[in-house]
């Protein structure tokens, strides 16, 4: 198991029993290491100790606060007691659409690398074209994601190697805290699932949206539910970040690659953005 996996599976615990306030010991029994190892493992992912890192996911209290259309993700974990300890840098991405021919015949003339690495939030696929990025996929099965990408593009030429626009992306994900250069993305997706996804953009990190919220920020209020559709196809994870629209209710929701991901991404988004 990897140390992403651990974190993960600490933190599907975490959510499932947080009202009984779970302890080191508890948490660290769950994950088969000793509590001091677990320890160090945990604040070196996240920063912070598995106890304060359990305050920020206590969605349950943060929920009224969050009502308010001001407040984000970061006031209230400075409302649990937290704070910052680090800047995460918003991204300069600039994108460009497949063309109709390129889309209606599944990649033909397409050349697509790949490569796959582990990063601060798991395994994750990179696909690139040579115009930009086409793909991030967090993975727990590497040849079954592969898999998928050559369904999504049946009939591009797929080689595994890497560029220095995957390179550049790798090493942010690795430590997202870093600045990186502009990231080009080359995308294949509708009209209307641009538009979502441009609106997704314009959610600064440590902040969260909902899906209604999101809808009235592209003028179309009542499609909260094809919103949602068009959030599931997203094809970039992260740097487009789709993990940033929670339910109405306060709830974490859905997530193409595990809501427990999504979960730890956000609460760690929140105590390093500033």
């Amino acid at each position: 198991m990897n140390q992403f996996q651990t974190i993960e599976k600490a933190i599907h615990f975490i959510r499932k029993y947080e009202e009984q306030n779970p302890t080191l010991e508890e948490i660290a029994k769950f994950v088969d290491l000793s509590p001091s190892h677990f320890q160090r493992i945990f604040t070196e992912w996240a920063g912070i100790s598995p106890k304060k890192f359990l305050q920020s996911i206590h969605l349950h209290k943060a929920k009224q606060m969050l009502n308010s259309k001001s407040m984000t993700l970061l006031d209230a974990s400075v409302d649990l007691g937290l704070s910052g300890t680090g800047r995460l840098h918003d991204l300069f991405i600039k994108w460009e659409g497949m063309t109709p021919g390129e889309f209606k015949n599944g990649g033909k003339n397409l050349q697509i690398s790949y490569t796959i690495k582990p990063t601060h939030f798991g395994d994750t696929l990179f696909a690139s074209t040579e115009k930009g990025i086409c793909s991030i996929q967090f993975t727990e099965n590497p040849a079954q994601t592969l898999n998928e990408l050559k369904s999504q593009f049946p009939n591009a030429i797929i080689n595994e190697g890497s560029n220095s626009n995957q390179n550049h992306v790798i090493e942010f994900l690795c430590n997202p805290n870093l600045t990186i250069p502009e990231i080009k993305l080359h995308m294949k997706g509708t009209g209307f699932q641009f538009k979502v996804w441009e609106a997704l953009l314009k959610i600064p990190a440590g902040n969260i949206s909902t899906y209604g919220r999101l809808a009235e920020s592209i003028g179309m209020p009542t499609a909260s539910r094809a919103v949602g559709s068009a959030i599931g196809k997203n094809p970039i994870a992260y740097l487009i970040p789709c993990h940033r629209v929670i339910q109405s209710s306060g709830s974490i929701g859905d997530y193409h690659w595990n809501s427990d991901r999504k979960a730890a991404i956000l609460s760690w988004e929140a105590l390093h953005s500033s």
